[in-house]
C-alpha cells in the first residue's frame, strides 16, 4: 500500500460513500452504505462501478451503540473485527480492534476538546459554515502496550470532508487489513463528528 491514503467523502449523496486512493492516487477502496438498514452491512469494493468485491462489515446485532462489526474479504475468510467502547466512547470516540476473540489494537481520538469546539462554533450563525476549516479531528491506532502504528486525520475543507491515513509503524498484512477496515467502518460511524 502506498500511503498516505486519502479519504474522501462525496458530499451530495444521500446515502454515505467513501473513495480512498493511495500516494499514487490510484483507487485503493470504494465504499457505498445502503440507507436504512437496521443491522448494518457494508460492501467494499475495488472499483466505483461496484462490480469487484473486496471485503463485507457485517453488524453482529440490530442498531446497538456497542455492536461489533465483523470483517470477511470475498471469499467469506474472517479478517477481525472492530467494536465501539459503548459509554466510554461518549466523550472520546474509542475502538477496539479484534482478531478473533483477542484485542490487539485500538482506535482513539487524540483531543476530544475539538468536537465540543466544533459544536459550539457551527452554532455561530455565519462563522459556523467553516468549522471544517478550523476543527480537524486526529485519530491513533496504536497496539495494547501505546505504540501508534497509524495515524487518521481530518484535512481542512470548505465542502468536502477528507482524511488522510497515515502508517507511522510497521504492521503485518493482516493488521493493516484489520486497520483500514477498522478506519473505515469508524469514520462511517463517527460521520457526524467532524
Amino acid at each position: 500500500m502506498q500511503y498516505p491514503l486519502e479519504l474522501t467523502f462525496k458530499f451530495w449523496a444521500l446515502a454515505p460513500q467513501i473513495s480512498i486512493v493511495d500516494g499514487q492516487g490510484n483507487l485503493v477502496f470504494y465504499v457505498k452504505q445502503k440507507l436504512f438498514k437496521l443491522k448494518e452491512a457494508i460492501t467494499i469494493f475495488a472499483d466505483v462501478e461496484r462490480t469487484r468485491p473486496l471485503y463485507y462489515i457485517k453488524a453482529d446485532r440490530i442498531i446497538d451503540f456497542s455492536a461489533r462489526y465483523n470483517f470477511t474479504d470475498s471469499n467469506g475468510r474472517e479478517i477481525g473485527a472492530v467494536k465501539r467502547r459503548g459509554l466510554r466512547s461518549l466523550w472520546r470516540a474509542r475502538y477496539d480492534i479484534f482478531d478473533g476473540e483477542t484485542s490487539n489494537l485500538n482506535i482513539q481520538e487524540k483531543n476530544p476538546w475539538i468536537k465540543v469546539a466544533d459544536a459550539l462554533f457551527a452554532e455561530i450563525p455565519v462563522l459556523g459554515m467553516f468549522t471544517g476549516y478550523v476543527f480537524n479531528p486526529v485519530y491513533l491506532v496504536s497496539r495494547t502496550d501505546g505504540t501508534v502504528v497509524m495515524r487518521l486525520e481530518k484535512i481542512p475543507a470548505f465542502l468536502s470532508r477528507r482524511f488522510t491515513i497515515k502508517a507511522v509503524d510497521r504492521m503485518s498484512d493482516r493488521e493493516e487489513e484489520q486497520v483500514l477496515l477498522s478506519l473505515m467502518m469508524m469514520l462511517l460511524l463517527e460521520r457526524n463528528r467532524g
